[in-house]
């Protein structure tokens, strides 16, 4: 009797779990809206602490889904505090609602919504710059910050509202551009260790160069040295700028395609639409290599080139230089991560 030969079968392994990304819980009222319940505490229980059941009293309504969720808000915008259930407007809450100064209440409702998870990581990204077309914004909100695409609609609306009641808009036209205030609160730029381990994690080494483009004569010239080359060494790659780092023979204009062509990222400053700089940025694009765009205004960025990240700075604020180094630091590691922000794309052209 011939025994049955059987085929052993391998197993397949298991397949890893994938991690699993952290959603963010945003607030669903606005800044201003969400001082509702502790302005009814302050003023029906001079500010002490109460019930949830009785903070719904003092605004006329019962303790529903609806009001918890406004209570959870209040808390995430530092409004609220709670003490063993109970609930206690914060100092925050109080600056807001009675302003001893001029400028508390304005103060108070920025530094609330800088607080807020999903509107503090949206606004560090895009404070100097204007916000992106929708589809960019969903896809960066929902890769990095963990709100669900499903929510974008819901997330845009409160987070607009709230920006406009912050006063940390200001609106051109549809463009829609982020008031940088980072020297007035608690809005840091990355920190060195987060920069380098985006850095390290997008590959970047010093043997990367990133070139400047950029008009040589003062004052704009002098920016290499005070803003763009220290960014630049911050973020890990090796700055280059025609004429102090390019040498060699051979005509200066075969000079600057080589610097181009090896760069891995580049930055150009628009300001005053220097011809040299808008010939190179030219080729840069033609290259599909990602630049990092940086203007003092807004005329000064051609409409070719307005669907792309753009870095504005106000010369007039006393912190501009830092704000603006810490911003194209940013940028140049961002702009490595997810080209897509910073390549153009001859298709946003067609007329």
């Amino acid at each position: 009797m011939v025994k049955a030969r059987t085929k052993s079968v391998a197993k397949k392994p298991k397949a890893k779990p994938s991690a699993k990304k952290t959603k963010t819980s945003f607030p669903r009222v606005s800044v201003k809206k969400a001082l509702r319940i502790p302005r009814a505490i302050l003023e029906q229980n001079a500010g002490k602490s109460c019930t949830r059941q009785a903070a719904a009293s003092y605004c006329k309504c019962k303790l529903s889904s609806t009001l918890q969720q406004e209570i959870a808000d209040a808390i995430k915008y530092g409004y609220l505090t709670t003490d063993d259930g109970n609930l206690m407007p914060t100092a925050l809450a109080k600056q807001v609602i009675r302003p001893g100064h001029s400028t508390d209440e304005i103060n108070g409702l920025r530094t609330a919504f800088l607080q807020a998870p999903g509107f503090a990581d949206v606004y560090s990204c895009y404070r100097g710059e204007n916000l992106p077309e929708d589809q960019f914004l969903k896809n960066k909100i929902a890769d990095e910050y963990g709100v669900e695409e499903r929510k974008f609609s819901e997330f845009k609306e409160v987070f607009l509202e709230s920006l406009k009641e912050a006063e940390l808009v200001e609106e051109h036209g549809d463009v829609k551009r982020l008031k940088d205030v980072s020297d007035k609160i608690s809005i840091a730029a990355a920190d060195e260790k987060t920069i380098k381990k985006q850095s390290k994690a997008a590959g970047i080494t010093s043997e990367d160069t990133c070139f400047v483009m950029q008009p040589f004569a003062p004052p704009h010239g002098d920016y290499y040295e005070s803003v763009y080359k220290p960014a630049i060494e911050k973020a890990g790659l090796t700055p280059v700028r025609a004429d102090a780092e390019l040498f060699g023979t051979g005509k200066i204009i075969d000079q600057v395609c080589r610097g181009i062509k090896a760069a891995k990222v580049l930055v150009a400053e628009l300001t005053t639409r220097n011809p040299n700089v808008f010939y190179e940025l030219g080729l840069a694009h033609a290259l599909m290599k990602p630049v990092v765009l940086v203007s003092s205004n807004t005329e000064d960025v051609p409409f070719d080139l307005k669907h792309i990240r753009v870095i504005y700075y106000d010369m007039t604020d006393p912190f501009w230089g830092q704000k603006l180094l810490d911003k194209v630091k940013e940028n140049i590691v961002s702009a490595i991560e997810r080209p897509e922000e910073a390549v153009f794309d001859m298709s946003k052209t067609e007329r």
